[in-house]
């Protein structure tokens, strides 16, 4: 089993760490992540300038770039065989939502679901970041399971943790997106310089957090496993735009 592991918090980060530490003997593992923190880098690829791709001390790769790079430069030019499926995270926070469009996270495994491989998102709900370990055993007992019972046809996972023991888990639910209001007003400041400079505001509070949404699902305890799909296409206006536009 051929690991490819990844995320927008950096390779420094104690999300990545706990990632490996949890899928360790579990096959081939290797971390190819961002050198710095890409949170809210979504699914951008550098095009402006060349990557480089270094080692650090504890063995994880790192590339100066975002979450996307990490994945395609690894899969399409620095390993040897593809990998087998790819995890990213632990994110340092919850990816649910609208957060999806943005995350990172979402997007190194979005960047090997478009390449045909496997992929799993694993974020950590809220940001104290106290059990990093509850979500890396989740990583683990899911890549256990892709691997006594592997999916025939391409599958994306964003996978929530509640930030509790795992023994306090109540256990996992399949689980649709919910939606976030608005986010908050940009923050106006002054800099050093004397410059006015905008912070971008917090997400908003969840408004689609019913049954079945994977904020339901965190709020109760539950593991939320999503799966997601990458098409774009409104299906059901492509008549009545052909009609507007006849």
């Amino acid at each position: 089993m051929r690991i490819l592991l990844s995320n927008d918090d950096g390779y420094f980060s104690p999300g990545i760490e706990a990632l490996a530490q949890a899928l360790a003997d579990l096959g081939e593992v290797v971390v190819v992540a961002p050198e710095q923190n890409r949170s809210g880098a979504s699914n951008s690829l550098t095009l402006d300038r060349p990557l480089s791709l270094k080692r650090s001390a504890n063995g994880f790769y790192f590339v100066n770039g975002t979450p996307t790079d990490c994945v395609h430069l690894a899969v399409t030019g620095m390993l040897d065989s593809l990998p087998d499926i790819i995890v990213s995270g632990i994110n340092h926070g919850a990816n649910m939502g609208d957060d999806t469009i943005y995350s990172g996270t979402v997007a190194a495994a979005t960047e090997g679901y478009l390449l045909g491989i496997p992929s799993i998102a694993i974020s950590l709900n809220g940001f104290e970041g106290k059990n990093f370990a509850t979500a890396g055993r989740v990583a683990r007992e899911l890549v256990e399971r892709f691997i006594r019972q592997p999916i025939s046809e391409p599958i994306l996972l964003n996978v929530n943790v509640p930030d509790i023991p795992h023994a306090a888990l109540k256990g996992h639910e399949v689980t649709r997106l919910g939606r976030r209001h608005k986010a908050e007003p940009v923050v106006k400041t002054i800099s050093p310089r004397n410059e006015t400079v905008y912070w971008v505001g917090a997400a908003g509070a969840a408004a689609d957090a019913g049954p079945g949404t994977d904020f339901n699902a965190i709020e109760r305890g539950f593991v939320s496993i999503t799966p997601l799909q990458i098409d774009l296409t409104h299906a059901a206006q492509i008549s009545s735009i052909q009609r507007w536009m006849a």
